[in-house]
């Protein structure tokens, strides 16, 4: 049993965190921040996959190489880039790298990224994904075939709480919990009264869901966000903060207050968080202190 899985189970409140790899292989400044803010503080360290379609150092090799360190590694799996053959292999190379927590996502399209004539592939989608390695554990491949040794792993997904209309995400979400999905990880949550809204529509499914914070480092950024990320709305209250004090919103101190403020808030609800700094990985022990973590 993976040592997320172990934590969710006990019931206790879950942190996980993110680090995205570099374009390049100079990967030591990564794992050096992840081993001195994420260790003895959060459960798992998400590694993400080719993350808005911009070519990087692949996933799989930096769970590796945090497992290696002693920390719990979550791959993360986009559906954009491989076929049912390269996922499936994947998953299995995974399982002998000891790497059980595994996010399916279905990513997303490559006209977003930095080589925008790339030929994407979505043979499968998040749900499919799941459906394999869920086959996979059973033994058998997606064809049918028998494995010769069957891997184990904790299945997550990915679910949009701010979604308007919000009925969709839920019956993806009971699709992905049906096939297979253990945890849910959402997208970025700054409204906090349709989050408990959300919480109470599936409470029913029985499932961790774990908040997702972004650290809000601009008001450019939070602008950009409301205008281009579907299913996220960073409030006006909230946007004014960050023009209040431009020297302490540079420095990150107010993102790192509001970021605080609402795991304050949505703490009571879910079990759990998760933390995307993107690139601020310095200030995730400041932000579990502010919250009282």
């Amino acid at each position: 049993m993976s040592k997320l899985s172990e934590a969710l189970q006990s019931g206790k409140f879950v942190i996980t965190s993110e680090i995205g790899p570099p374009k390049g292989v100079n990967i030591g400044k990564y794992l050096h921040e992840a081993e001195t803010y994420f260790r003895d503080r959060i459960s798992a360290v998400n590694v993400t996959d080719l993350q808005s379609a911009v070519m990087r150092l692949g996933s799989l090799v930096v769970c590796h190489l945090l497992k290696e360190r002693g920390l719990e590694p979550v791959f993360q799996m986009v559906c954009r880039d491989r076929n049912r053959l390269a996922l499936q292999s994947d998953l299995l190379s995974a399982a002998v790298l000891g790497i059980e927590n595994v996010l399916c996502l279905t990513g997303d399209h490559t006209t977003l990224g930095d080589h925008p004539d790339a030929k994407p592939v979505f043979d499968l989608d998040s749900v499919q994904l799941l459906t394999a390695a869920k086959r996979l554990e059973e033994g058998f491949d997606l064809a049918g075939k028998p494995l010769d040794g069957v891997p184990k792993f904790f299945l997550g997904a990915v679910v949009t709480p701010g979604a308007d209309p919000l009925e969709p995400q839920i019956m993806k979400m009971e699709k992905k919990v049906r096939v297979g999905a253990q945890f849910f990880q959402t997208q970025a949550v700054f409204e906090v009264d349709k989050f408990i809204d959300f919480m109470e529509k599936v409470k029913n499914l029985k499932v961790p869901v774990l908040a997702g914070i972004v650290v809000l480092k601009s008001v450019g950024m939070a602008r950009y966000m409301n205008n281009n990320v579907s299913g996220v709305y960073i409030p006006e209250e909230i946007i004014e903060k960050l023009k209040e004090n431009p020297e302490k919103t540079k420095s990150g101190e107010v993102g790192v207050e509001i970021a605080a403020n609402l795991i304050r808030q949505l703490k009571p609800h879910c079990q759990g968080i998760h933390l995307m700094p993107l690139g601020w990985d310095d200030k995730v022990p400041a932000i579990l202190d502010a919250a009282g973590l």
